[in-house]
């Protein structure tokens, strides 16, 4: 038996199966809450977008975007998977490095690089900068020029489009706190200080228009509005591109109410929009860069809590409260975010009533999912959340002295702890005594 719409299976036991395992067995044996990933569907999603390119025979580099979720694990299958990585901290940089990943494949990125940032980037001679502001173009300047290296960059662009996506991960519209704005000259400044600089290998082109989108038009209407700007300067300065990177966010389904497109049709629709105006310009065809982070790592994990308290309201609500919440999945509270759930020990069995499930943190607000069906909810039953594998882990917190949860990998129904769970004596490690 299979799981409506989400990638997993349901044993003879009746009991949630993810990646071969037993989830049950995996939530006796590591505890709850925990985070569980099927490793063949990171693989296999990978896959998606790198074999698209292969077959449309376009050069491209896919970057995983580790900020959905990075740990030494995760970075060493982005690295046997052949793809490139997307970080934005130090902290990232510092696992990639911790991971060997190869370093000439790690972009850097951020609104606010720091000047230590910048320094580890050049020192471990990452792959490329995506610069964010002016500020930053005078740091790596300055900072390239000290050590006497060339670093390929490229310009991160506000093309004015707004995305059919929550405010909260819209990225692409002119007031975005990222990038250059095309529409006010900003982008052409930064471009007369980027073109022949002694130190900086201008590349090309960078724009992230949002996350969690579902439609291939506003990818191309970006596409379009990059060309627009990429065409007036080949005719003003000559400047041919050789790099156009067109961003992620690509959508996962979360629930029923939700239709992704699969991902071999975006990379289609915007190579195909990227050649039409290649030829229009007539230039050579640039090399096509994607950012996928959701889209790879978001629907191969899910969450396992066991259920605690429950409390019956007549008339108005039935609430199961979880051993997590809001300190292990911050983005119901975050932007409204809504999950599907199945109880892994009865995922066979038919609904017969909603419930909602409420995390443990004092906060009224940490609700995971409101008026979910689930068939009767007993103490101690296993709530597994699904397409809980990206910004999940990455956004976990301390809210409440909670420890973080582990984190299980399976492949080939082979499990393997990959994350640690904390400890109190980690949560208080960096305190230090008044007396």
């Amino acid at each position: 038996m299979i799981i409506d719409n989400h990638p997993f299976e349901v044993n003879d036991k009746g009991h949630l199966v993810i990646g071969g395992a037993d989830a049950v067995e995996l939530a006796q044996k590591y505890g709850t809450p925990l985070y569980v990933y099927d490793v063949n569907i990171i693989r296999n999603n990978c896959k998606a977008f790198i074999e698209t390119f292969d077959k449309m025979e376009v050069t491209a580099k896919v970057a995983y975007a580790s900020k959905a979720f990075s740990s030494i694990a995760m970075l060493q299958i982005m690295k046997q998977e052949n793809m490139c990585l997307d970080v934005v901290s130090e902290g990232e940089l510092y696992t990639a490095l911790q991971a060997e990943f190869p370093t000439e494949k790690i972009h850097l990125h951020g609104n606010n690089k720091s000047l230590n940032e910048l320094r580890m980037a050049i020192e471990n001679d990452i792959g490329c900068i995506v610069v964010d502001n002016f500020r930053e173009i005078e740091l790596i300047g300055r900072l390239l020029k000290e050590y006497n290296k060339q670093m390929d960059v490229l310009m991160r662009v506000t093309p004015g489009i707004e995305s059919k996506t929550h405010q909260y991960i819209m990225t692409g519209n002119e007031d975005s706190k990222f990038g250059f704005n095309l529409n006010n000259g900003q982008a052409e400044e930064a471009f007369k200080l980027l073109w022949n600089h002694e130190f900086i290998k201008f590349k090309g082109l960078h724009c992230h228009i949002g996350s969690q989108i579902f439609e291939t038009d506003r990818f191309l209407i970006a596409t379009e509005v990059l060309f627009q700007e990429l065409k007036n300067w080949k005719n003003t300065y000559g400047f041919i591109p050789e790099v156009l990177n067109l961003g992620g966010g690509y959508g996962i389904r979360y629930t029923s109410e939700e239709s992704p497109i699969s991902y071999d049709i975006y990379v289609k629709e915007l190579v195909t929009e990227v050649k039409k105006h290649v030829q229009m310009l007539a230039i050579p065809m640039p090399e096509i860069w994607l950012e996928p982070g959701r889209a790879i790592a978001g629907n191969a994990g899910l969450t396992l809590y066991t259920v605690g308290a429950i409390k019956h309201i007549p008339g108005i609500r039935n609430y199961v409260s979880v051993d997590g919440g809001m300190t292990d999945n911050l983005r119901p509270a975050l932007y409204q975010a809504k999950y599907e759930a199945v109880i892994a020990n009865k995922a066979s069995a038919p609904p017969i009533s909603e419930v909602s499930i409420a995390g443990k943190c004092c906060e009224s607000g940490d609700m995971l999912i409101w008026d979910l069906p689930l068939p009767k909810v007993d103490h101690g039953d296993i709530l597994a959340v699904f397409s809980t594998g990206a910004y999940g882990y990455s956004m976990a917190n301390h809210y409440n002295r909670f420890a973080k949860p582990a984190v299980v990998f399976v492949e080939d129904s082979q499990d393997k702890l990959v994350v640690k769970r904390e400890s109190y004596q980690d949560i208080i490690s960096h305190d230090l005594s008044y007396e």
